[in-house]
């Protein structure tokens, strides 16, 4: 496990059949999942641990990230298989402005599969437990 930003976190889980793009597929102020084509479309995000394999660009889905941080209609915490520098890069931007952290963590396949959508995760220092 890598934790590309720190933090603590504590949510259901939503896993995500496919990546996704922050920009354009995500409503900021909501946090519904707007991508007409992406299988969870009509989902939140909202307070969620959003969990996808990588993530799927553009680099101003960072902005997205953050202002959903803010706005407390992004996610609670994220985990994919894959770093990905343009979410991180939202969590360290939303951190830095506004002083709220949002864990961003890569595992393992094996250990990925072991979650899915409604089970409820703690992200704590010592990495992710079921609650």
């Amino acid at each position: 496990m890598i934790f590309l930003v720190r933090g603590k976190a504590n949510g259901e889980v939503l896993k995500l059949d496919e990546p996704l793009s922050f920009w354009g597929g995500v409503d900021p102020e909501t946090g519904e999942i707007i991508d007409l084509r992406h299988p969870q479309g009509g989902m939140s995000v909202k307070g969620k641990v959003l969990m996808m394999p990588f993530g799927r660009g553009s680099s101003s889905g960072s902005s997205v990230i953050a202002e959903g941080i803010r706005s407390g209609s992004g996610p609670a915490g994220i985990i994919m298989m894959e770093a990905d520098e343009i979410i991180a890069l939202g969590s360290i931007v939303a951190d830095e402005i506004y002083g709220k952290a949002m864990p961003v963590i890569v595992v393992e396949k094996s250990e990925y599969e072991t979650y899915s959508t409604g089970d409820q995760v703690v992200i704590s220092e010592d990495g992710i437990t079921l609650s």
